[in-house]
């Protein structure tokens, strides 16, 4: 599994970790500079460390394919980060070895996927394979495709093999679209969001004694739509992986 795998797996990870762990709440809150300068400087002085100390070389094996240190470490470190920065935020402290334990559960997940994935009978076109990563791009802040792929061979990736990570990708993709059905948001799930934004958002501005505009329903449309569709895909995806262990040979080293 390479950089870029792991970076992908690590997105996923975020969204799956979000649904069991809590993710923290984007209420488009505004701290002054003063307070985000000192808090800034507060982060400099005492920025949290992994604990990557008794990690096992094999860490999980999920039907006999081994998680090894190296690819959990690679995850590890980026989960601690978010998960330390929203610790420090909510004045709660970091449990790593809970945090150790949820990663190497998600990265199990993981694997089932992509084993179920490569068991069915997915054909996967170059149109799909050039769609997606210009997905990836834009993701990674990237313009295009060409850049992606260009950054990716910076780290010592060949083209072919890179093409095989995506489609690995969109097979996985395919495997969640087929087994959760129709995920499309109605618009009582979208207005059920929105007025729990609005509600959050009027309690900031009374501690604030402030108002804020807040923008209408219909200028969050789009937006609504793409965070109940991700919610809906993270529960599609948690049954998946649930069914799957059920059947699977697995066992966790930490």
């Amino acid at each position: 599994m390479k950089k870029f795998i792991v970076i992908v797996m690590a997105l996923a990870l975020a969204l799956v970790m979000a649904a069991c762990g809590g993710e923290s709440k984007d209420n488009n809150g505004e701290k002054s500079s003063e307070d985000g300068q000192g808090e800034q400087a507060s982060q400099q002085q005492k920025q949290p460390k992994p604990d990557l100390k008794d990690i096992p070389d094999v860490v999980a094996k999920v039907n006999g394919e081994k998680i090894t240190k190296k690819e959990f470490e690679d995850i590890y470190k980026g989960q601690f980060q978010r998960m330390a920065m929203q610790a420090k935020m909510s004045g709660q402290k970091l449990d790593q070895d809970k945090l150790k334990k949820k990663t190497a559960e998600s990265m199990v997940g993981s694997e089932l996927l992509k084993q179920e994935a490569n068991n069915r009978d997915y054909q996967v076109s170059q149109k799909k394979i050039d769609k997606k990563l210009k997905e990836l791009a834009k993701q990674n802040q990237l313009k295009s495709k060409d850049k992606f792929l260009s950054a990716l061979k910076k780290q010592g990736m060949k083209k072919k093999e890179i093409m095989s990570q995506v489609e690995q990708i969109i097979k996985v993709d395919k495997l969640i679209a087929d087994e959760s059905g129709d995920i499309k948001p109605t618009e009582k799930e979208l207005k059920k969001l929105y007025d729990q934004y609005k509600s959050q958002q009027e309690q900031m501005n009374k501690k604030k004694e402030k108002g804020g505009d807040i923008p209408s329903y219909n200028d969050m449309k789009s937006d609504l739509k793409k965070q109940v569709k991700r919610q809906k895909e993270i529960k599609a995806q948690q049954k998946i992986v649930g069914q799957l262990r059920e059947k699977a040979d697995v066992t966790i080293n930490l």
